[in-house]
């Protein structure tokens, strides 16, 4: 084998499955083909990163059928070789020293690469943290990327969303009255002054909303809906990522990936619904 040498190719893989391309443009403002993941082919096997270097007979890794393979030429290495290359490298490789946009699966595979051919995985694959960060959304993905990576260099489950503190208030009430039987009536009559202060309020507040609206209406509206919108779908993304890493099964990358598909397959429905 080291005289005819081993080929060596690039599986690449979407993990996004298709939604990256359909809905990149709606949600970053830019269009993005997909969410790269890649493993080297050479040996019989794949090698990839996930929880660490792993490896798997070709074509039977966690990530299915790859969407395409790109040829990277012939190594005369030998496997030995290669394999003492990889216990080498592996400590640059693990959970802790993982980041999504300066250290993850493709920058591995584009080690792998050039050790074994001198060679190079497409830069549109490299660069897609890049473009992912440049994006008008970037300013809302980076602290949830930032939160998270410490989270997992600190060896602790990532937490689900806290509640809102209406909810929480409203838990704690209901939690006072139970314990306390004795106020039940006193509770009760300053819940019921509450809420009549509460209505009160809300119909002054209509009033004032009504009189707003017909005194602008030649004039813009007012907020941002499209910003509104965009941090409702990142917070059920967040939501859906904590859940999502709290069963420890994906790597960080992975689980992104289908929580964004979740959250967008669920509004992708909403539109087809409401059209």
């Amino acid at each position: 084998m080291a005289e005819d040498g081993c080929k060596v190719s690039l599986n690449v893989y979407d993990l996004s499955q298709g939604l990256a391309r359909q809905l990149s443009t709606a949600f970053l403002g830019k269009p993005i083909e997909a969410i790269w993941h890649t493993g080297v082919v050479v040996y019989g096997h794949e090698y990839y990163l996930r929880g660490g270097i792993e490896s798997a007979p070709a074509g039977t890794t966690p990530y299915g059928t790859p969407i395409r393979t790109i040829d990277l030429g012939v190594t005369h290495v030998p496997k030995e070789v290669f394999e003492e290359y990889l216990d080498k490298i592996g400590p640059r490789y693990t959970a802790e020293t993982y980041s999504l946009l300066t250290h993850n699966c493709n920058n591995f595979s584009n080690e792998v690469a050039e050790f074994l051919v001198g060679a190079s995985i497409p830069d549109y694959i490299l660069n897609l943290p890049n473009e992912v960060m440049s994006s008008p959304m970037a300013p809302l993905i980076l602290p949830m990327i930032q939160n998270l990576e410490n989270t997992l260099r600190a060896g602790a489950v990532p937490q689900a969303p806290q509640f809102r503190p209406s909810a929480l208030a409203s838990s704690n009430q209901a939690t006072a009255a139970a314990s306390n039987p004795a106020n039940g009536d006193t509770n009760q009559l300053n819940n019921t002054k509450n809420e009549g202060a509460a209505r009160k309020s809300d119909t002054e507040q209509t009033k004032t909303k009504t009189v707003s609206s017909s005194s602008g209406a030649g004039d813009a509206v007012a907020g941002d809906p499209l910003g509104d919108a965009r941090s409702k779908v990142q917070e059920e993304i967040s939501s859906e990522l904590a859940a999502i890493m709290a069963t420890g099964t994906f790597r960080a990358s992975e689980a992104a990936a289908l929580a964004t598909r979740r959250v967008m397959q669920r509004y992708g429905h909403m539109s087809t619904a409401q059209s």
